[in-house]
């Protein structure tokens, strides 16, 4: 079992690596840092590579970045966790990891959205929480 902390590369993703450091704590158990890219991302990436090198992008070193912004995310907090690198749907790859690691809570930082914001377009968070099979902290922000 595991605490995930779900981040981004905004300047909540520190906060709620802190929180999810807590709960790991009080729950001895392991802490894993997780970032999603996208497959925009992931293209851009790619495409990135090719422009720089005349050759498709490893899909191992893609990971790695991703597993980079997990790291910088969870930069300064004093606990032992674990940064995991994943691509393709946030959402999709955050249930899946919480599942595959028999997770205890999935831990995210919503971004502050209008009423209208929230009713034309779909959020990360809101869609963890709904779809998650474990209990969802959110950290909002100040």
């Amino acid at each position: 079992m595991v605490v995930i902390a779900a981040v981004d590369r905004s300047d909540r993703a520190p906060n709620v690596v802190a929180e999810a450091a807590k709960i790991a704590d009080a729950f001895e158990t392991p802490l894993h840092v997780v970032h999603v890219l996208s497959r925009s991302r992931f293209v851009e990436l790619e495409l990135d590579t090719y422009n720089e090198t005349g050759e498709a992008a490893d899909v191992d070193e893609i990971r790695s970045t991703a597993k980079r912004y997990a790291e910088k995310a969870a930069d300064g907090i004093d606990a032992d966790y674990e940064a995991v690198g994943l691509m393709g749907d946030s959402v999709d790859r955050i249930i899946q990891h919480a599942e595959e690691e028999s997770a205890h809570y999935i831990v995210v930082g919503p971004r502050k959205r209008s009423p209208t914001g929230k009713a034309l377009f779909g959020s990360t968070a809101q869609s963890i929480l709904l779809e998650s099979p474990v209990p969802v902290v959110t950290v909002l922000s100040e």
